[in-house]
């Protein structure tokens, strides 16, 4: 059993998953539900993300790419490779693709929150995912397809493809800005408190997972986390540009939403 299931209150019964290795489109993890209708995209934004010619964006659940150079920053590693193979796979479903909206139907940005289907069936997320082109994410409560999407990242990682060529996993001392990251440290302390559960890492960064999604988590694993080296992912901020940050404070604050988002460090 998976380090993020064993944090689970309770695993999902008959979660589904897709064992096949699969980089060509002939098998495909997670695979589209029947009744789906398809959309017109008008345009490719980046790798994850798509505009529609009905003018909507979508978001797509479970994959983080690497982010387009803006405001005079470089592109990060593998940006714009993720973006043209995005395309590359819309232009292959003739440019319409199924949507499966999330059980949050938009972000905070009014984009659409849905799991992308390409004609052949295969979900275009954890295609991303599996030939390394983007980061696996878990943010609830858009999680059903975290099981299969994890097992597409599984795929790349022990071959080394696209942002596993290199390790992109960063030491919790090494967090120097804000922004999604994958990171590795060792749990010095857990507390539980009214603002929730808080997980430090060598005093660089703390985790927290907020009070009402508390109860998605094996409270007591959790504790039995001090001591341990962890892996964990998502959107890191900095607490000092706030004012919020207290003397002894960790700096770095990683919000955790979901059991996927955390696991036992690989070595």
């Amino acid at each position: 059993m998976g380090f993020s299931l064993l944090l689970k209150k309770a695993s999902l019964a008959g979660a589904f998953f897709v064992s096949a290795i699969w980089l060509s489109g002939a098998q495909a993890f997670c695979p589209a539900p029947s009744g789906l209708t398809s959309v017109a995209v008008q345009r490719v934004v980046d790798g994850d993300t798509l505009r529609l010619s009905d003018g909507r964006s979508v978001r797509m659940i479970g994959l983080n790419t690497p982010e387009l150079g803006r405001n005079g920053r470089s592109d990060e590693p593998f940006a714009v490779a993720a973006r043209k193979r995005l395309e590359a796979l819309v232009a292959a479903s003739d440019g319409r693709v199924s949507l499966l909206p999330g059980k949050e139907a938009r972000d905070r940005y009014g984009r659409t929150l849905a799991h992308v289907y390409g004609a052949d069936g295969a979900n275009v997320e954890a295609q991303m995912v599996a030939e390394g082109l983007g980061f696996q994410v878990g943010i609830a409560p858009n999680v059903d397809l975290i099981t299969c999407q994890q097992a597409a990242e599984r795929s790349a990682r022990q071959a080394g493809l696209g942002v596993w060529r290199q390790s992109p996993v960063l030491k919790a001392e090494q967090i120097s800005a804000s922004g999604f990251a994958v990171l590795s440290g060792r749990v010095s302390k857990v507390q539980r408190n009214r603002g929730g559960i808080w997980i430090e890492l060598q005093d660089s960064v703390v985790l927290r997972i907020a009070p009402n999604l508390s109860g998605q988590f094996d409270v007591s694993s959790l504790e039995r986390l001090k001591g341990k080296q962890i892996e964990a992912r998502g959107w890191v901020l900095d607490r000092s540009r706030r004012g919020g940050l207290k003397e002894g404070q960790a700096r770095w604050l990683l919000p955790i939403t979901d059991p996927a988002m955390l696991q036992a460090a690989q070595q």
